[in-house]
């Protein structure tokens, strides 16, 4: 086996990801991803695994951050009619909107 643990000392998972192991007496490598992060291929090879939507945490107000950094991220159209709201094609909204 070769483990290795991308975690964060802020993550309580993280943390008892780390106890599981050291419970088991498994060998693993710890990689602290605020300050090291994922290499593109890493990041490729979890994605494939586990999907996009896991690797994100939706919790996070840096990934807010991003999006007002990079606009091209988000889903378009955003369409807004004063506080409503959509995002992609909603025609069948829109017309209830008239």
């Amino acid at each position: 086996m070769n483990i290795q643990i991308f975690g964060s000392s802020k993550s309580f998972d993280s943390k008892k990801a780390e106890r599981w192991f050291k419970e088991r007496r498994i060998k693993y490598q710890y990689i602290d991803l605020p300050s090291k992060g994922l290499s593109p291929r890493e990041y490729q090879s979890v994605k494939q695994k586990v999907g996009f939507d896991a690797l994100v945490n939706t919790k996070c107000r840096a990934r807010e951050e991003k999006l007002l950094e990079h606009p091209e991220l988000f889903v378009t159209p955003i369409v807004r009619n004063g506080r409503e709201a959509t995002v992609g094609y909603h025609p069948e909204i829109w017309q209830t909107w008239e």
